[in-house]
């Protein structure tokens, strides 16, 4: 596959993932099934379509696609939080969005 695909692949399937782990911290608890699968298939997507890219560019290990996983990781992981500690929901908004925009940074900054 050209790496547009992997591209378009990861890109919505991250806009997926950060739009239902905000869903989850306000959503009723009913549906937590459903969102939790929606959250964890969004980030299996969000990973083949990220390391499809980094093997289509081969682009090696660079420090910044280190982050990237680590903000991957996190965002896959708040879904479930947000159900469990809803009183944390405000804090972990705010992770949320700091994760998100730091993975965003990375990929126009690329600082090392």
């Amino acid at each position: 596959m050209p790496p547009t695909v992997y591209s378009i692949i990861h890109v919505l399937s991250i806009l997926v993932l950060t739009g239902y782990t905000f869903y989850a911290f306000a959503a009723a608890p009913e549906s937590r099934k459903r969102v939790l699968m929606i959250t964890g298939i969004a980030s299996v997507l969000a990973l083949v379509g990220g390391f499809g890219l980094q093997a289509k560019l081969a682009l090696g290990w660079p420090g910044w696609l280190f982050v990237k996983i680590v903000c991957w990781l996190t965002l896959s992981a708040l879904a479930g939080f947000g159900y469990r500690r809803r009183q944390s929901a405000p804090t972990l908004a705010a992770v949320a969005f700091a994760c998100v925009t730091v993975a965003v940074v990375m990929v126009y900054v690329r600082p090392f």
